[in-house]
């Protein structure tokens, strides 16, 4: 087995089976696996790749029990891949099976571990395109990723990387910080982008949220040591207010302690409230990977 395309489902009944009927079209069927992974659809796409599945020898199905989102469905994808190369397609038609044989193709010219795909023109909303915009901002500040690297969904991922990335069985999976944790050998390549054919982006404002915060506590202590920082700025401000109180004291000149206080009472109990909700978080998440919370739970697997 030589190329696996792992592909999410989500309510994507009415394109998913043209979307494997492509793939298989464009790449050699004697060296691919295709693997949807349905991550709870409310509409027919379960029935439909079930039927993909049977129809298709290259074609393999697993079914979530519940919606755990777009990077956990990934995650059980990698999980039953074989293949060489992994490759996440989304499930829209946005990115042309044809363009994965241009992220094998630099993949193998250049011996990179991971190849990233880039848009020329992108067609997402001006929503999205923000959230991305951010979401990539964010990553290159806790993942130190190069600033010219586009974190798209649309990528190939070596066997080795992915056989590392695995192991990370934790609830709150983030598959570019796993890379990062993993290569820093990327590469990218452009590509052609399309608009949807068909529904609407299940990225909104609380996946977006989400994103952030898995982003920001799951994979950098980068928060933690800003918090430490500022605490230590502060301290000194303090101590340097306190000496400038004490001159001031000293030649009688007025001063208006009281207000100074207050607003310093202010402002610190906000500070500690912030760091104590950024320790929580960690915290938190901590628990919840402790207590046993599943990255994904399968309800059927069709081979």
């Amino acid at each position: 087995m030589l190329l696996s395309v792992i592909i999410p489902v989500y309510n994507s009944a009415r394109t998913i089976g043209r979307l494997v009927e492509h793939v298989l079209e464009t790449l050699d069927k004697n060296t691919l696996e295709i693997i949807l992974v349905n991550d709870c659809s409310r509409d027919d796409s379960e029935k439909v790749c079930a039927e993909l599945a049977r129809r298709f020898e290259q074609v393999k199905f697993i079914s979530l029990r519940r919606n755990f989102g777009e990077f956990n469905a990934v995650m059980c994808g990698l999980n039953h891949a074989s293949g060489d190369y992994c490759v996440m397609i989304d499930d829209d038609f946005q990115n042309p099976p044809s363009e994965i044989l241009k992220l094998m193709t630099t993949a193998q010219d250049h011996q990179y571990d991971v190849v990233f795909s880039f848009y020329g023109q992108k067609q997402h909303s001006l929503f999205r395109n923000f959230g991305s915009m951010l979401v990539n901002r964010l990553t290159t500040w806790l993942l130190e990723k190069p600033k010219d690297l586009y974190l798209s969904s649309f990528k190939l991922i070596s066997k080795p990387v992915v056989q590392e990335i695995i192991k990370y069985k934790g609830p709150y999976p983030y598959i570019d910080g796993l890379i990062f944790r993993v290569t820093r050998n990327v590469g990218r390549v452009q590509v052609s982008h399309n608009k949807r054919e068909d529904g609407q982006s299940g990225y909104t404002l609380r996946k977006l949220t989400s994103l952030f915060l898995t982003i920001l506590f799951g994979y950098s202590l980068k928060p933690l040591r800003l918090l430490t920082a500022a605490g230590l700025l502060f301290m000194g401000l303090s101590f340097v207010s306190a000496l400038v109180d004490v001159i001031l004291y000293a030649f009688h000149a007025q001063f208006f302690i009281l207000n100074s206080a207050l607003i310093l009472l202010i402002f610190f109990s906000g500070m500690i409230l912030t760091a104590l909700g950024v320790v929580g978080e960690y915290i938190g998440r901590i628990y919840m990977a402790q207590s046993g919370l599943p990255q994904y739970i399968e309800k059927s697997v069709y081979k």
